[in-house]
């Protein structure tokens, strides 16, 4: 995935096990949703002309993609494969090359409702020219599944930070999960930051600035406006949203990036707990986010009824 992990358990007796499991999800989830792997299913599905029948875990990543895309009227597609291609996201990150001079032609996504989905039968169809991109879910999909399987194994609290995609299961310790919040999620905890406390549920950041990259001279990252195909109009620098779960977090994480001005009002509809630090560093807080030294007291005070 090109990502961190990172493994907390309340009962270290638990640690080995609950690590087994995490190693476990993360290499079927790669085999399943993998963007970079020929042999992946999502590889598999994407080359095929006609319609293929896939296993029970590429199957929930699909269903997952399409139900953050229903619950965000498209602002998350699974669709934009060969848009985030166009922009220069054609290869594992670590291979982006950081600096071309040749400019990009975006293009726009095909939409989630061309997708030809039969659950049951867990039968899946895409028109020509449609490439699917699951990482918007497909990583929070495994924390969850992670977090939710090693607590189940172990009968302890289990946290599984992937890459800023946070998941928690089982009771958690005295005071919750400490995590502190940041651009970058490989960034120290020098305590300098904003930190919060994690009980249950997910906590995802989307940002713009660790995965990024210049083409023609542009700036351009991974995160896609379905509408246009192309990056969203810079506002939001990162979005930070509590949730029922990793998947739900970070699906209205990555839908208020898309979203731009509206995913405050948005965010509030929807009752989500959010931080939001605009491109100059200035902060919001919405849906009852704790108190942000930095967060812009009208904005915080509105956002938190």
């Amino acid at each position: 995935m090109g990502t961190t992990a990172v493994l907390l358990v309340a009962d270290p007796g638990g640690t080995a096990t609950a690590l087994r499991v995490l190693e476990e999800e993360l290499s079927a989830i790669d085999l399943a949703c993998s963007r970079f792997r020929p042999d992946s299913e999502l590889s598999r599905a994407n080359r095929a002309d006609g319609p293929v029948t896939v296993g029970p875990l590429f199957a929930e990543a699909i269903e997952a993609a399409l139900r953050a895309a229903e619950a965000t009227d498209g602002a998350v597609d699974p669709t934009v494969g060969p848009a985030v291609s166009a922009l220069g996201y054609d290869r594992t990150f670590a291979s982006v090359r950081p600096e071309d001079v040749a400019p990009v032609t975006p293009v726009r996504p095909s939409g989630w409702r061309c997708i030809e989905w039969h659950a049951r039968a867990r039968r899946l169809r895409l028109p020509p020219g449609t490439a699917l991109d699951l990482g918007a879910t497909a990583k929070a999909l495994a924390a969850d599944r992670a977090a939710e399987r090693a607590t189940r194994l172990t009968g302890c609290g289990v946290l599984v930070n992937l890459g800023g995609d946070l998941a928690t299961a089982g009771p958690a310790p005295g005071g919750g999960w400490q995590v502190a919040i940041a651009d970058d999620h490989t960034a120290p905890a020098d305590g300098a930051g904003p930190a919060v406390s994690v009980r249950s549920g997910g906590l995802a950041t989307s940002g713009t600035t660790v995965r990024s990259w210049r083409r023609g001279g542009r700036t351009l990252h991974h995160i896609v406006d379905p509408a246009t195909g192309d990056i969203p109009v810079p506002l939001w620098r990162t979005v930070s949203v509590a949730a029922a779960t990793c998947v739900d977090a970070n699906t209205a994480a990555t839908a208020a990036v898309v979203r731009g001005a509206q995913a405050l009002s948005w965010l509030n509809t929807l009752r989500l707990p959010a931080r939001l630090v605009r491109t100059d560093g200035s902060v919001v807080v919405v849906g009852g986010w704790p108190p942000d030294p930095a967060a812009d007291p009208a904005r915080a005070q509105g956002g938190s009824r």
